[in-house]
């Protein structure tokens, strides 16, 4: 019989092989992360891979390697690379001195004064880059208000050269890096248990040796990780150096910026970002052979080694066994000089007075801008200066009347509450997924979502400036906040995954046993008990949107001005007191709705008990 009633049958297409099925039910499985991954392999390699591969041409668009040759040839730029290379050396060095008491005075206090000392440290984050440096300028100036002091309290007869030179760059360099080294460090001291501590004083070792020989050890993931973030944070500085350092502190960062700003070199550009990027790329390989990529989210390195880790973890037990004999040695000194039976506690009470002295002796450090900001945003002086000059608010007046300020500081709102939101949207599946789940390519996959930290800034600004320059989003709402996005998934990642590392996934699998599903579990039990770690999460990411000004000096191309771009507008032409009036209302707002956010957590937990 034929006709068209038996066509369909002999035409039915054949359904999915086994195989065929096997795979989509893995593929479906790793749904948490297709959004990261598509996301930042549109947004963030592609553009760098552009950039990078525009180096190999040179002005008329034939292959070549005349950036490279350029680049060999002057001396110039290498010079440059390694006063890079040290300025961020010694930044991390003296970031990881100032902060590990801060860090560990915060792990080991009650949960209100953390939560007090903690808005304090926050403090410089809430100030921007920009007025934390004018602030600097005139605090450390000849003139300024440190030299002043000291030569009335008579430690010095003529004012000391604090400025334009490498001094001045650390300064504020360690100043913004100190919240950063701090925060990151916190979550893997607070997961120390101090009862191993306790234990080891028991078996006989004093309180010096313990700390030394327990705690300090396993602390050193949360140390390797803000000692890296802070690293590569500083790489891609450009603005702090460019302010209160000279000549002689240029970063390679202003070398690129140049090179597109004022040269519109993009293939000699891309080359100096080749040398910067592999450079980076050098030390974080460096970083993952000795501590392993896992410490970034707060966890111990379980990986395993090659033979340039096993050389480094041989090193650090040497300098850790270093460090506690010298520490037992003071200790017999103090027990040779200290009353031992009837005052047992009073080496502990010297100490723990030596850690309050030494972190709030850092934490006055970092609040000292913002000190100084307020007072003179009321001169009546038309700079920056200090001591400030009378009390007005014609400052204030002149930002609640000025269209321009208002608008930008309502767009940098608005894009860094849409950031944080994108972020935590493709950041959040991504970390959950990462936490509590083993698969292949797992470390890969951490180091892609990870890398825009990893990147400088400026090189993911520059790619994404002739990306969107392509497809007509510079100068776009949407085009800032696809940039600040890559930049604030990262951050959202690795607070996200530190938070899930001490969470109890018992309590889900009782939810669980109890016929809960997997979205009512996620919904009433695991976000409730998480739900600081992630308004700490939203807040990051805001935060770093908020500030972000590499990517705004690109993308915005002069017609979408977010505030941190307006405000080096404005401090290029003039250091007009108005600087300080915004830098205050900013002040005033972010702590206001940081202690909003601590006061309904207190009484979420006041209900939940």
């Amino acid at each position: 019989m034929s006709g068209p009633a038996s066509t369909p049958l002999a035409a039915a297409p054949a359904g999915p092989t086994a195989p065929q099925r096997s795979l989509l039910g893995r593929v479906s499985k790793l749904w948490p992360l297709l959004p990261a991954i598509l996301f930042l392999g549109v947004f963030f390699a592609f553009p760098i891979s552009t950039l990078l591969y525009l180096s190999f041409f040179d002005d008329s668009g034939a292959a070549s390697l005349v950036n490279y040759q350029r680049l060999v040839s002057d001396d110039v730029y290498i010079k440059v690379l390694l006063i890079t290379l040290k300025t961020a050396g010694w930044t991390t060095v003296f970031a990881l001195i100032g902060a590990y008491p801060v860090a560990y005075l915060l792990a080991t206090v009650k949960g209100s004064t953390r939560n007090s000392l903690a808005v304090w440290v926050l403090m410089p984050l809430w100030t921007s880059f920009l007025v934390r440096a004018f602030a600097w300028m005139v605090l450390l100036g000849r003139n300024g208000a440190i030299n002043d002091l000291l030569m009335a309290l008579g430690i010095v007869d003529m004012p000391l050269r604090m400025i334009y030179n490498f001094t001045g760059v650390m300064v504020g360099m360690v100043h913004c890096m100190l919240p950063l080294c701090v925060m990151t460090m916190l979550p893997t001291m607070e997961n120390i248990d101090s009862n191993l501590v306790k234990a080891a004083s028991t078996l006989g070792a004093r309180r010096g040796e313990a700390f030394w020989r327990i705690y300090f050890p396993l602390s050193m993931p949360g140390v390797a990780a803000g000692g890296l973030l802070v690293f590569i944070t500083s790489l891609g500085f450009f603005i702090t150096p460019a302010l209160l350092g000279g000549a002689g502190e240029t970063m390679i960062v202003q070398l690129i910026i140049f090179q597109v700003n004022q040269m519109l070199n993009w293939g000699f550009a891309g080359a100096i970002a080749v040398l910067f990027l592999v450079t980076t790329l050098v030390i974080f390989f460096f970083y993952d052979q000795l501590v392993g990529l896992s410490t970034l989210s707060g966890s111990a390195h379980t990986g395993k080694r090659g033979i340039i880790g096993r050389l480094g973890a041989w090193l650090g037990n040497r300098v850790l066994g270093v460090l506690a004999v010298t520490c037992a040695t003071v200790g017999r000194l103090l027990d040779a000089i200290l009353p031992r039976p009837s005052q047992q506690k009073a080496p502990r009470a010297v100490s723990r007075g030596v850690l309050w002295f030494t972190a709030l002796l850092v934490i006055v450090f970092l609040c000292v801008p913002a000190f100084f900001v307020v007072p003179v945003s009321f001169t009546q002086e038309a700079f920056l200066n200090w001591p400030p000059k009378g009390f007005t608010l014609k400052w204030y007046d002149m930002v609640f009347a000025s269209h321009e300020w208002l608008a930008a500081i309502g767009r940098s709102f608005l894009i860094g509450i849409l950031s944080a939101v994108c972020g935590m949207l493709i950041g959040v599946p991504v970390s959950f997924f990462i936490a509590r789940n083993q698969f292949a390519g797992k470390s890969a996959v951490l180091a892609f979502v990870l890398s825009p930290i990893i990147i400088p800034h400026i090189i993911i600004a520059v790619s994404l400036f002739y990306l969107f320059s392509q497809i007509s989003l510079v100068g776009t709402l949407t085009g800032m906040v696809i940039g600040h996005t890559v930049l604030t998934i990262p951050y959202v990642v690795i607070t996200v995954m530190s938070v899930l590392k001490n969470y109890d996934v018992r309590l889900d699998q009782a939810a669980w046993t109890l016929g809960a599903n997997r979205l009512k579990t996620l919904r009433y039990i695991t976000l409730p008990i998480i739900r600081s770690g992630m308004i700490a999460a939203f807040m990051f990411a805001f935060i770093i949107s908020f500030d972000e000004l590499t990517i705004a000096l690109f993308v915005t191309g002069g017609e979408v001005t977010t505030l941190p771009k307006m405000m080096w507008d404005d401090a290029l032409l003039k250091v007009s007191p108005v600087l300080a009036a915004v830098a205050s209302l900013l002040l005033l707002f972010m702590t206001a709705l940081i202690l909003l956010s601590e006061y309904f957590q207190r009484r979420g937990k006041r209900r939940a008990r």
